[in-house]
């Protein structure tokens, strides 16, 4: 991935698309995700996380997070919307979307989730 380098004291965001993500294991997406925010970055994801990934991006950032370092994640997602999915999805076996907010839990302040909207308050470091 390119670097970008920023002179300000903005935050970057990730947002990963969900082709990116598709051909890769879990504990590949748990690295990418991991390695972003560790550099203070948010990480939004097109399609989200499976609940196996989510609960192994959890476990990998608990055991990473220690009191001068890594501060761990705030993470949320939008839930999942099967009843929605129409007969047509269901049987060409589309999922349904699920967007993901991922980032570092010392620069988000406030995270907000409601039916069909995030809202993240995040700091500069």
């Amino acid at each position: 991935m390119p670097e970008l380098e920023t002179d300000s004291d903005g935050v970057p965001i990730d947002m990963i698309s969900s082709e990116r993500m598709e051909g890769m294991a879990s504990i590949e997406k748990v690295n990418l995700i991991l390695d972003s925010v560790r550099e203070g970055k948010i990480v939004i994801l097109e399609s989200g996380l499976s609940p196996d990934e989510e609960s192994k991006l959890i476990e990998v950032t608990m055991s990473e997070i220690s009191p001068d370092g890594f501060s761990g994640i705030e993470i949320e997602s939008y839930p999942k919307q099967e009843a929605s999915q129409g007969i047509l999805g269901k049987i060409l076996g589309n999922k349904p979307s699920k967007l993901t907010v991922i980032g570092p839990a010392n620069q988000i302040q406030t995270l907000h989730k409601d039916s069909d909207l995030i809202t993240a308050l995040v700091s500069g470091g």
